[in-house]
């Protein structure tokens, strides 16, 4: 890789917001042969994970032309936002089984043009990554490929930059979503700290 190549690549990893945020993925190096065609790509995606993802934007768009209405259609809003939630707590479930172990490494950053994560060996530079990206405090998990475009040592572990090669839109939507949902839960419990400590 020249260094062009890897200004536009960071450049790309730095296009949308991230945050740094625990989680678990699993990864799979790939042979070039494997990210020759998105068709492909589509094609070894394992099924919970097109569910999942599809069941997350059909429950989007359905709930977001009642979300304005008031009264017993307000009402029937948050019936369907439990159902919503049960379904999403099934879903969590179903992707939590294809967390596999032996290729489980820590996640530390996400966003919607990458991630980070740490390895106690270092995966090669334009290294091509099957990942299983495992956000289950929120119930979701994506499927995509990676590359790695930046490998930094810390003491014993390596950190990896990976950016998306191949990810499906409706999946780095939720990711989107989910590290702007993070935020947010973060910022407020940076605030209820503060609060405590104004008041001791």
């Amino acid at each position: 890789m020249n260094n062009e190549t890897i200004e536009k690549k960071l450049a790309k990893y730095h296009e949308f917001f991230s945050i740094e945020h625990n989680f678990s993925i699993n990864i799979l190096p790939l042979e070039l042969t494997k990210v020759a065609s998105f068709e492909q790509f589509l094609v070894d995606m394992p099924t919970p994970f097109k569910m999942a993802s599809d069941m997350k934007s059909i429950d989007q768009s359905a709930l977001r032309p009642l979300q304005a209405l008031s009264g017993v259609a307000g009402q029937l809003v948050e019936f369907l936002n439990h159902q919503s939630s049960k379904i999403d707590l099934l879903i969590g479930y179903i992707l939590s089984q294809q967390d596999d172990e032996e290729h489980r490494y820590q996640g530390i950053k996400f966003g919607g043009g990458g991630l980070l994560f740490t390895a106690n060996t270092a995966f090669k530079l334009a290294q091509f990554l099957e990942m299983k990206i495992f956000l289950l405090n929120q119930n979701c998990a994506v499927f995509c490929y990676g590359e790695v475009i930046e490998v930094q040592q810390e003491q014993e572990s390596y950190l990896h930059k990976v950016i998306f090669h191949f990810i499906r839109e409706d999946d780095r939507e939720i990711l989107v979503r989910n590290s702007l949902h993070e935020q947010s839960k973060q910022l407020q419990v940076l605030a209820q700290q503060r609060n405590q400590e104004g008041k001791i």
